[in-house]
């Protein structure tokens, strides 16, 4: 049997990404939204996603956060 790779909601942070005129919200373990930040900024600018304080409760799970957990 296997741990479950999604990490409990203890390690979770709040992530924002900007898309045009979209502000998307997600709970992410933070190891993912960590890559994940530093890739999406380096294509899309500096100020196109950020970690934001408190707690991440009530938003989606980041999409394809797997990928960035399993690296």
């Amino acid at each position: 049997m296997t741990a479950d790779p999604t990490p409990g909601p203890s390690a979770d942070v709040h992530l924002t990404v900007f898309l045009h005129d979209l502000r998307l919200d997600y709970r992410a373990h933070a190891a993912a939204a960590q890559l994940f930040l530093r890739e999406w900024t380096a294509r899309h600018g500096a100020h196109s996603a950020a970690l934001l304080p408190g707690e991440p409760h009530g938003f989606p799970r980041l999409p394809c956060e797997r990928l960035y957990l399993d690296s």
